[in-house]
């Protein structure tokens, strides 16, 4: 959510944030036995930062760097028509097949699916993969379409009034997620 915004409230800290993501990659490559055919692909910009990171835990944890891709859905989301603004673009960086493929697609907040869905109708124009799975940092509920995460590190039910927020050293802040208020 775009706009100027002041902190309310820590829901999680870095040291929440490193074990929820540690867990998340654990998951991963339980679920998928392994890591034959898997791949990561993080939603700029948020996902992308925390898709890298997921990448490096896995990569602790099985001694193999998984392909990781960066998807730009600026062009797929639904309410273009609504935006003020003209919508800037950045780079779509996927250097590599996916096309039977399981992709891990990884974004920081799950809220109403509406992302989600510009995501996937955006990865099929790369190819046809044999399955997407969904991992986020932040479950918030509100869904609008039925779309789930198989993977997510905090649950937090909040009002649709509220803003959350996820602050990540790459982008210069201290890594924390935070529910914000308008100002």
């Amino acid at each position: 959510m775009a706009g100027k915004w002041k902190e309310k409230k820590i829901v999680m800290d870095a040291t929440e944030i490193n074990r929820s993501l540690r867990r998340i990659s654990h998951e991963i490559v339980e679920k998928n036995k392994g890591t034959g055919d898997l791949v990561l692909v993080g939603i700029r910009t948020g996902g992308a930062h925390l898709a890298k990171r997921l990448v490096n835990f896995i990569k602790e944890i099985e001694g193999v760097e998984l392909p990781l891709g960066i998807l730009d859905i600026t062009l797929y989301r639904d309410d273009l028509s609504t935006k003020k603004e003209q919508p800037v673009l950045k780079k779509t960086e996927i250097p590599f097949s996916i096309s039977d493929k399981k992709i891990v697609l990884v974004d920081d907040v799950l809220y109403t699916g509406r992302s989600i869905r510009a995501a996937m109708d955006s990865l099929m124009d790369f190819g046809r993969p044999i399955q997407i799975q969904l991992a986020v940092l932040i479950d918030r509920g509100h869904r609008e379409l039925p779309i789930r995460a198989d993977y997510a590190g905090k649950n937090l039910p909040t009002s649709a009034q509220e803003i959350v927020k996820v602050l990540l050293e790459e982008e210069g802040e201290k890594d924390r997620v935070i529910i914000a208020e308008p100002i």
